[in-house]
């Protein structure tokens, strides 16, 4: 009895010890999502929207504009972590409806091509909305319970990705990087918001992630607003360049999740290893399982 009690310990053991290999369905995911997140491509879709190349940069707007810009945005991520922590669903399961939200958002988008960045205070805010709800569906889809606070923030970290901070290097632009910029103020607010049954939304920890976010969130709204300044864009156009600018957050969101479940699943440092080598250019096809 005692060699069979050492022979299942050790048999234990090398299970135990055993690596960790990804199956195929899982590592098809994983691939899908670094090329979403890796290549996030608005300037792309706005170019397809417009039907030309268009070079987007802030300095094309006009004196002032950045300033309003990051007015607009810091407030909208106010209001949507307000979202976020009130009335998002949890109980909604399924495939999310991503057709339904980039219509709404069209309908939003339609008064900024019309009017351009003096919309931006009432338009942009309805636009956020919109494409935080569509980025909850996601995330459900993706199996995050969205009673947890963890998960309700991580939905909020889809507005910085795709985006760059004017402090960014090219060495710091990639997914992670942007995870890793904000882990310390998304935990944080995370633990304020978690010993309290109010939030106020000017306190210092909830500041410090709205503008980190934002640093990011400005670069994507800046690019929306330059197509939307182009001569006779009028409503219907800036209805088409708000669907795309939906689309492109819809994109991030089920790239972000994807890592998320799949680091459920495998563990953090494995997905990371995974997703860098992915990213590099690395074949992985002789690292999986049925």
């Amino acid at each position: 009895m005692m060699i069979d009690s050492e022979n299942e310990h050790q048999t234990g053991q090398r299970a135990e010890l055993a690596p960790l290999v990804m199956t195929l369905e899982d590592r098809a995911d994983l691939e899908m999502a670094v090329s979403l997140l890796e290549n996030p491509g608005l300037v792309a879709r706005l170019s397809d929207v417009l039907g030309k190349p268009i070079d987007i940069v802030i300095n094309r707007l006009p004196a002032g504009a950045a300033s309003t810009i990051d007015g607009a945005t810091r407030r909208a991520l106010r209001a949507a972590l307000g979202l976020a922590l009130s009335t998002l669903n949890s109980s909604w399961r399924g495939r999310a409806r991503n057709r339904f939200h980039a219509v709404a958002a069209g309908a939003a988008g339609a008064a900024g091509g019309a009017f351009g960045l003096a919309s931006l205070a009432v338009e942009l805010p309805m636009t956020t909305t919109i494409i935080l709800r569509s980025v909850a569906d996601v995330a459900r889809s993706e199996g995050e319970d969205l009673r947890n606070i963890q998960a309700r923030l991580a939905c909020l970290e889809v507005f910085a990705l795709g985006g760059r901070s004017a402090a960014d290097d090219a060495a710091e632009s990639g997914y992670f990087a942007v995870r890793t910029a904000l882990a310390q103020a998304v935990n944080e607010a995370a633990r304020y918001i978690s010993r309290r049954t109010t939030v106020e939304k000017g306190a210092p920890v909830i500041a410090r992630l709205v503008a980190g976010i934002a640093s990011r969130f400005n670069t994507v709204v800046a690019e929306k607003i330059v197509a939307q300044g182009v001569p006779v864009i009028g409503a219907v156009g800036g209805a088409a360049i708000n669907v795309a600018f939906v689309r492109h957050f819809q994109s991030m969101a089920r790239g972000h999740f994807v890592v998320r479940r799949l680091e459920r699943t495998y563990g953090n440092d494995f997905i990371r290893e995974k997703y860098d080598r992915i990213a590099r250019g690395e074949d992985l096809s002789g690292e999986v399982r049925p």
